[in-house]
Order: C-alpha cells, then structure tokens, then sequence
C-alpha cells in the first residue's frame, strides 16, 4: 500500500485537464496573492483513533478553503463526497464544489466564487 505521500504525488501527476486548468491560474500565488496547494493530505483523527487522510484537489491553508473540481467519477461517489464534506466543514474548512463543465465553460464565474471565499 502506497505512503499518503506517494499517493498524493501519482495524483498530481495523473490530474485531469480541468485540473491542469485551474492549477494552471492558482499556482505560485497567481491568485489574489495566496498560496495554494494541489492535492494536499488533511489528516483527521477519528472518534476510534485512527487517522484518516482527505486529499482536496486544491487548498489554501491560509483561507481555510477546499476547492474540488468534480469529473464524471463524482456522480458514483456522492455519498463519499457529502460525508467528506461533513468532516472537511467541521475542521473549518470551506468547501467549493465545481463541476468539469463549469470549469470548462465559465471559468470567470468559478474565479469569482474562489475569490469570494477568499475575502471571507
């Protein structure tokens, strides 16, 4: 079974073209000035004491936000999305769900709500 750290880096390296996009405009602070990282852990201890790893597509630690751009492959996880979004909120982080298209198709608009959540 592959480190959290290794799979974090295979998921960087296999991201989507929509990820590619929107990482493109994020990266290196291009966005408003903040730092944001590509498929980072946020490790939570469950109530059994095991540590559990959630890996967002994109997150600003400063910000406390959580940016996912969401492919196909989300329609079947949607229970495991809501759940992980439970966990993810009550850390106090935000979340931001985007779809490819939305990306894809409305790229200022999904800008602005990022932008949005970051003056919050």
């Amino acid at each position: 079974m592959p480190s959290i750290t290794q799979l974090c880096r295979e998921l960087r390296q296999k991201q989507t073209p929509t990820e590619a996009k929107l990482w493109n405009i994020l990266r290196n602070r291009n966005f408003l000035g903040k730092k944001f990282l590509r498929q980072y852990p946020v490790c939570v201890r469950s109530v059994l004491g095991k540590y559990e790893y959630y890996i967002p597509d994109f997150y600003c630690h400063e910000a406390r936000l959580v940016v996912e751009a969401d492919g196909p492959v989300h329609l079947y996880k949607k229970e495991y999305d809501k759940n992980r979004d439970i966990v993810l909120t009550s850390l106090g982080l935000t979340i931001l769900r985007f779809k490819n298209e939305e990306i894809e198709e409305d790229l200022e608009n999904v800008l602005e709500r990022i932008k949005q959540s970051l003056r919050v």
